[in-house]
């Protein structure tokens, strides 16, 4: 399908569809009965087995930067399933995408450029948004659920920052390295877990095939073919549809502080990338 369409669009259409498929994984993680490390193992064997058939020997390669976004990777895709089944899946991928605040501080130090007003703004305005998810834990929420979420954002903005620093044909690798990495620390679980019903070995490929790999493999290739001002606007399609697949498919409702301190990150973040210099990434093929 995407072939037959021009660069611009085919990259916009993979992006979009790769964040509809990330948006599902609180729903799954939320129904399936299993500990969060079983859901990882599952769910990293099937994005390493997808990588490795469509990438061959490319998601082999590994040096020190590859290592980094891996490790990085790791830390992201561990404390976002975890914090999901801890805290409400609202708060998990909200406070996920606090990850571009980091950046915008640590970016114009590692790329030697200055930081603008409007960067400074930004990461003022969303720690305030960020403080919501914490205020609405004095009326009963899981404080460390959301902790381990903001962890995750905090993974988020080093793997990045560090594929930044990489060069595009190792992007993949990196990908594939972390979910290695992942399947070799959850697996004393994987060991120790029940086995599946066919229901939930639906669920859990689905989240390894599809979510991820899938959702990896449309973004990686999106990010090629529209400016990065774009891919992040589109991604930010995630965390709207996020709680509300699990709102109706598990009748989990987030709180209104959360809900408000999302719409107030989510907000700022899109003002700053549209009034922010557009620079087109890469054409790669």
């Amino acid at each position: 399908m995407l072939q037959h369409l021009d660069r611009h669009r085919a990259g916009t259409l993979a992006i979009f569809i790769g964040a509809i498929f990330w948006s599902s994984g609180g729903l799954f993680i939320k129904l399936l009965p299993f500990d969060p490390y079983t859901i990882l193992f599952y769910r990293a064997a099937c994005a390493c087995i997808l990588f490795s058939f469509t990438f061959g020997k490319k998601v082999f390669r590994l040096d020190w930067l590859t290592l980094l976004v891996a490790i990085f990777y790791t830390g992201l895709a561990m404390s976002f399933v975890i914090a999901t089944k801890m805290t409400t899946a609202a708060n998990a991928v909200f406070l996920q995408y606090t990850a571009p605040i980091y950046v915008l501080l640590l970016e114009p130090y590692l790329f030697k450029f200055r930081l603008s007003r409007l960067n400074i703004i930004t990461v003022i305005v969303c720690a305030m948004g960020m403080l919501l998810f914490f205020w609405g834990d004095l009326g009963g929420g899981d404080l460390i659920g959301n902790l381990i979420g903001l962890s995750s954002g905090i993974f988020l903005s080093g793997m990045m920052l560090t594929q930044r620093f990489n060069a595009p044909d190792r992007h993949e690798a990196g990908i594939f390295w972390g979910n290695l990495l992942i399947v070799l620390i959850s697996c004393p679980w994987f060991l120790q877990s029940a086995t599946p019903s066919a229901t939930q070995l639906g669920m859990l490929l689905f989240l390894g095939f599809v979510q991820i790999g899938f959702g990896y493999m449309l973004f990686t290739y999106g990010l090629k073919r529209v400016t990065a001002v774009e891919a992040v606007l589109i991604a930010t399609l995630e965390p709207v549809l996020n709680p509300v697949w699990v709102y109706f498919g598990y009748g989990e409702k987030p709180t209104f502080m959360a809900i408000l301190g999302g719409l107030i990150i989510l907000s700022m973040l899109t003002i700053q990338v549209i009034l922010s210099p557009k620079t087109r990434t890469p054409q790669i093929d």
